[in-house]
């Protein structure tokens, strides 16, 4: 009988205040970035809810890779084996299914009307159709329950298509060449039960999805695929429409390979345990997965680390949110409305709440990202300041200056946030490319950076930047090149190891402008045709000197000169004054053009 995991104290960390600033999209050139390692460090906090919980240590992951950050984390090699087991075929239970009813060849199977429970571990072959119907497996005994999916079509009215409500293991094998499908009701007979389901594919137990064929969600009252321990996806096609979060798992969401295209109305991708610090994580370690969703592309409670594959989110409020944002390889592609990279620390949830409550979810999704305060900045309205938050008072900054005439933001400090511990974004390898009408790369800890190709379009609204980070951020390798407004304009800390320098034009650039970074012999460094306005220009490479003087030029024409190594000295916003080559004083413009970038 499956042993449930021991549900451990709450693991808490401190929620920042954030600054109220007009999200705005801005151009951001590839470039790849270094990070320096950071130690280990232990923290916690009240969850603010009057209740008292446990606390437990909460690792500072600030430069280690991905790889290194799943290597403490809870183990998903147990499910994930599931994806490499073979049966024999004689041994297979055949499922027919058929309009109002079900057939089975062999025990383990029992079938009321149009409900087909599996009630042993063993192997499970189901083909044909249930136009109202159920799949449930409640199997309390030791092993594998393997559901082979070969041309399987079942939607229910009444709640989740497949609803694993009790076994050891389970491995869905989507059969070579086939093609499936699952859909479930829009509201469920049953949402108040332990266990309750919430998802069309719904496993109380770890859950593997592999195999050869396709599969087809459809989530009409909550989440697309939901595993309420661990959940690997290794291989097949699979694509997920959702009202909600499109695929979720707990404990852990690792995907490995197969392609996955998800749409959603909340979360993409999500994992959620917040009563263990090894849990509630994200992992892509390969595969080929395309987001658009509603919320965020992808959510973990504690780390997103990417080690391989290919990530496009090609929708989003914020591409990626995690305590920890690890990235050492693959290829991210990311668009978002806010921040495009959100490295931050969420409260866990009181014991009390439910925990697969849309309405829970929900708010506190749109407490830690600022969902609601977007919501208000699309419509060119200023969100409501929180009580406590040492913030400037009166609008955000719309012209590229600084509020109440501040003095730039220099290398690192994070500008109005406050630093968070245990929060870090990480980059030691791949490819990044964001477009952001919010932050570009959002740390409310510490942003370190050691290798990778990153490309970030920011903001181009003067209340946001390409880079932002409270607790600083610092290269040692690779190249970044960062394009965007100039009102909250960062760059690096002095103490990083890779030289960078920090370029602002002398007015706004439009889009379409071909921006170069050139040093002292005129070699150009860094190249980039601008897809929507811009005015700062960071970069970093292995052919910046510390020391040395280099121009910014537009159309070819000379914008502005910098020293690297040195943050702009008067502000980084451009106020009014004579148009640039290509450009003028406004940085409200955002039209949108295809990008090119290139480094020497």
């Amino acid at each position: 009988m499956r042993i449930p995991r021991p549900r451990k104290t709450l693991w808490t960390r401190t929620v920042s205040t954030r600054a109220v600033a007009l999200a705005a999209a801005g151009t951001l050139t590839v470039g790849a970035l270094a990070a320096c390692s950071a130690g280990s460090t232990t923290s916690a906090a009240s969850d603010g809810s009057g209740t008292t919980t446990a606390q437990v240590a909460a690792t500072d992951n600030s430069g280690r890779s991905a790889q290194e950050v799943l290597d403490e984390n809870l183990s998903s090699a147990e499910t994930a084996a599931l994806a490499d087991q073979t049966w024999d075929t004689a041994d297979e239970v055949a499922v027919t299914l058929d309009g109002d009813s079900a057939s089975a060849s062999g025990d383990g199977v029992t079938v009321d009307g149009s409900i087909v429970t599996i009630t042993q571990p063993g192997t499970y072959r189901l083909s044909g159709t249930l136009d109202d119907g159920q799949v449930v497996v409640d199997a309390s005994a030791d092993g594998v329950v393997r559901l082979v999916l070969d041309g399987a079509d079942v939607t229910s009215s009444t709640g989740a298509a497949i609803d694993v409500q009790d076994a050891d293991q389970v491995s869905v094998v989507l059969a070579d060449g086939s093609t499936n499908r699952l859909e479930d009701a829009e509201e469920y007979a049953d949402t108040t039960s332990d266990n309750a389901a919430n998802a069309a594919l719904y496993s109380t137990a770890d859950l593997a999805i592999s195999g050869g064929g396709a599969l087809d969600v459809v989530g009409n009252a909550n989440d697309g695929i939901t595993g309420k321990d661990g959940l690997v996806i290794a291989s097949g096609t699979v694509s997920v429409d959702a009202v909600d979060d499109a695929i979720r798992g707990k404990d852990y969401l690792v995907v490995s390979g197969g392609t996955i295209d998800v749409t959603s109305g909340g979360d993409g991708l999500k994992s959620d345990a917040d009563d263990d610090a090894t849990a509630g994580y994200i992992a892509l370690t390969g595969g080929d997965v395309t987001v658009a969703a509603g919320d965020d592309g992808a959510q973990a409670f504690t780390d997103i680390a990417i080690t391989d594959g290919t990530l496009t989110i090609e929708e989003s409020v914020e591409g990626l949110e995690a305590a920890t944002i690890a990235i050492s390889g693959g290829d991210v592609d990311i668009t978002s409305s806010d921040d495009g990279l959100n490295a931050t620390v969420k409260e866990a949830e009181d014991d009390t709440a439910s925990e697969d409550s849309t309405a829970d979810d929900t708010a506190a999704d749109d407490s830690a990202t600022g969902t609601g305060d977007q919501a208000a900045q699309d419509q060119g309205t200023a969100p409501e300041p929180p009580t406590d938050g040492e913030m400037p008072t009166g609008e955000p900054p719309t012209d590229g200056q600084m509020p109440q005439g501040e003095a730039p933001q220099g290398g690192g400090g994070g500008g109005m946030d406050a630093v968070q511990e245990g929060a870090s974004l990480t980059i030691t390898g791949g490819t990044l490319h964001v477009d952001a009408e919010g932050d570009g790369l959002d740390s409310n800890g510490v942003t370190v950076i050691s290798g990778g190709d990153v490309v970030v379009e920011g903001p181009t609204n003067g209340g946001n930047g390409a880079l932002d980070s409270a607790g600083g951020s610092t290269v040692s390798g690779g190249t970044v090149l960062a394009v965007g407004s100039a009102g909250m304009a960062e760059a690096f800390d002095e103490d990083s190891t890779q030289g960078w320098v920090a370029l602002t034009a002398d007015a706004t650039l439009e889009a379409g402008t071909d921006v170069a970074v050139v040093d002292a012999d005129g070699t150009e460094v860094a190249t980039i045709t601008l897809s929507k306005t811009a005015q700062s220009v960071v970069y970093s490479g292995p052919e910046i000197t510390d020391g040395g003087t280099y121009t910014l030029t537009a159309d070819g024409e000379e914008v502005g000169t910098a020293t690297a190594g040195e943050a702009p000295a008067g502000g980084m916003g451009g106020g009014p004054g004579g148009a640039a080559p290509g450009g003028s004083t406004d940085q409200g413009g955002q039209t949108d053009q295809s990008s090119s970038t290139t480094t020497s």
